[in-house]
């Protein structure tokens, strides 16, 4: 079947389409509902069957006779240790951390958070709590306390599970210090903080609730995995949203299991036993899907490496892991592409590696330029594949599936709908828009597995950003238009997410932070375009009149204080003072036009603006400062 014949069938028999996918799985018991709703008419697979995660990625191997193969290959450039990982492995250490929460009585329907680094340690505790039915959420290592604290109040875990520190390039990260001052900034106060050690000779405070993992492994008995229901909850993993507050998207465990599966065989086009690689974090969705459940479930062996693309030790550190470990497929996102380019143009060092075994290049997390895309076909001499998805999708929507058939690559498009996306971009008025005119993307309900199943704790919220605007679709919060092949391109983001080298980020939430500096009268934080992260906020300030400062101190002070409440994720590092912002009569600060003008845009000034001479003044703080110079202006009659 080609991929017409294969996304005709998936979206005009669902049930039949995905009962079959389900197949291809273990289950306790088999689902007999294949698809229900909710009371927002919102999509519920596979309600009724039951199965578990931990199990599906590990003991079902060990069961068919691979427990010997490499599970896991841990290769970590900033500490150059590397470790081969089999199933048997695996499964000893899994179920051995399992038997350690239950010891501590955490079961099945609790809450645990994980802030970890990309050490071993954190798959063995994404999985030790799918083998318990515990719910965890993983939090981007370094995230600053304060967005640990947040996150700790709204999952309310029982557990913290966490390392001794992180390690960048040039610096140590204080994991565990960041953790004891979450929990300090937090109302919610876990029981435990369970601490993995990695004995670099660091001083690391010990408090009360403190378990070390390690000790907590060695005096434990290994545990079965238990038999969950289908949609009960497998993680919670905070994305931003555009109240400021993170939002906790809910991914289920059958749906999951079900679309990854097939998503590694049909989308990725990797078979049981091959080498699966995508360098990312698993405090991203990413490395949820394609580090840890993605390749354990398919059988493949997935690579978790602890490094950068560059000065790890240079920029041939990513050809070099292809090489040695034999990766079939490797997935990272076109910012590590522009930072390994920026560094080795001609790409001598890719000249260096057999990478013989490399069969497809993905790319994803924002979109890919066309020049990026051209520079690796050209010294990869492999096909270069950007694709589209979320945080929420949980799996790829749009894609080039190469399992089914390797379509024609377009420039500047994320390819066609994946199986089971019906995905229609419309207008204001929710009807959908000719070819070539651009629009709200969206998905036409049902959604397929494997997609969110609800916020945690905000279902109202749920549906009032996902499924209100459009009813009878899933609104993305992308903007994007078809060609006449029905492929798509995804233009950007149309509310006031940010996506800065693949990390979604809320400037509402920078702004927060950017306006409780006490010079501070008013401000704007919006996205604006760079060569190499994709997008990066620009913050402009309106000061008070009398505040005893100078500029460049206040500018200073305000970059550091975002780092301190947000973290360096958040990589704001252009603050600009301006006299004043341009707003509409009604008082809202027109950021799109400010993002406009320092990208370099063509645009028109709205008729609701309340001075048009504001433009004039705002041109020149940036020719000033060289973030933009503003070249085609349409001012509105």
């Amino acid at each position: 079947m080609n991929y017409q014949e294969l996304h005709i069938e998936s979206i005009s028999n669902p049930s039949q389409f995905w009962e079959k996918q389900a197949k291809q799985l273990s289950w306790y018991k088999a689902p007999k509902k294949i698809l229900g709703v909710d009371d927002f008419n919102y999509p519920q697979w596979f309600v009724d069957g039951k199965l578990n995660m931990s199990y599906l990625c590990i003991d079902k191997h060990i069961e068919d006779g691979f427990g010997s193969q490499d599970a896991i290959i841990y290769d970590s450039p900033v500490t150059k240790t590397k470790e081969h990982i089999s199933f048997y492995k695996l499964h000893d250490e899994v179920s051995k951390l399992a038997g350690g929460l239950l010891a501590l009585g955490l079961t099945k329907g609790d809450t645990i958070i994980i802030y970890m680094p990309m050490i071993p340690q954190a798959l063995y505790s994404m999985l030790a709590c799918a083998r318990l039915g515990i719910i965890h959420s993983v939090v981007f290592g370094g995230f600053a306390p304060h967005e640990l604290a947040i996150r700790i109040d709204d999952c309310k875990p029982k557990a913290v599970i966490t390392a001794s520190n992180g390690i960048e390039i040039d610096r140590i990260i204080p994991y565990k210090p960041f953790v004891d001052d979450a929990i300090n900034l937090a109302e919610h106060k876990p029981r435990h903080v369970i601490v993995f050690d990695r004995n670099l000779g660091l001083e690391m405070p010990q408090k009360s609730y403190d378990i070390d993992y390690s000790d907590l492994v060695a005096k434990s008995v290994s545990v079965e995995p238990i038999p969950v229901e289908s949609n009960h909850p497998l993680y919670i993993l905070y994305t931003s949203g555009t109240t400021g507050k993170p939002k906790g998207i809910i991914r289920d465990s059958g749906g999951y299991a079900t679309a990854l599966k097939f998503s590694m065989k049909h989308v990725y086009g990797v078979e049981e036993g091959d080498v699966y690689w995508a360098a990312s974090d698993v405090g991203w969705v990413v490395g949820h899907s394609y580090i840890v459940y993605g390749p354990l479930l398919n059988r493949n062996t997935t690579i978790l490496f602890e490094g950068k693309p560059i000065k790890t030790p240079d920029a041939s550190t990513f050809w070099r892991v292809i090489s040695e470990h034999k990766v079939k497929v490797m997935f990272t996102a076109p910012t590590a592409i522009r930072a390994i380019k920026k560094e080795d143009p001609d790409g001598d060092f890719i000249t260096k590696y057999d990478l013989s075994s490399l069969k497809y290049q993905f790319l994803a997390g924002e979109r890919c330029d066309v020049s990026t895309l051209r520079w690796t076909e050209q010294h990869l001499k492999v096909p270069v594949i950007d694709h589209w998805w979320q945080t929420e999708s949980g799996w790829p929507m749009l894609a080039n599936m190469v399992g089914v058939e390797k379509m024609p690559v377009k420039p500047g498009s994320a390819g066609l709908p994946v199986c089971g996306y019906d995905i229609q971009v419309l207008n204001e008025n929710g009807k959908e828009v000719t070819s070539g005119v651009e629009g709200f993307v969206t998905v036409k309900l049902p959604l397929p597995p494997g997609t969110l199943l609800n916020l945690w704790g905000n279902p109202e919220r749920f549906k009032a950003g996902y499924l209100q605007r459009f009813p009878g679709y899933y609104f993305s919060g992308d903007g994007g238009f078809k060609d006449e092949d029905n492929y798509v391109f995804i233009t950007g983001r149309v509310d006031d997410i940010i996506n800065v080298a693949g990390h979604r980020l809320s400037t509402a939430e920078m702004e927060e932070v950017v306006a409780s500096h006490s010079a501070v009268a008013e401000c704007a934080v919006f996205g604006v375009h760079c060569d190499l992260k994709g997008q990066k906020p620009l913050g402009l300030v309106v000061l008070k009149s009398e505040n005893g400062l100078d500029e460049t101190a206040i500018t200073r002070d305000i970059i550091k204080e975002v780092r301190h409440e947000i973290g360096a994720v958040a990589s704001l590092k252009d603050v600009l003072v301006v006299k004043r912002l341009p707003k509409t009569r009604s008082g809202k600060i027109l950021r799109k036009l400010l993002r406009n003008i320092s990208d370099d845009l063509e645009y028109n000034v709205p008729s609701t603006i309340d001075d048009i001479a504001i433009i004039e003044e705002i041109e020149t703080v940036y020719k000033k400062s060289q973030i933009g110079i503003h070249k085609n202006i349409t001012k509105h009659e």
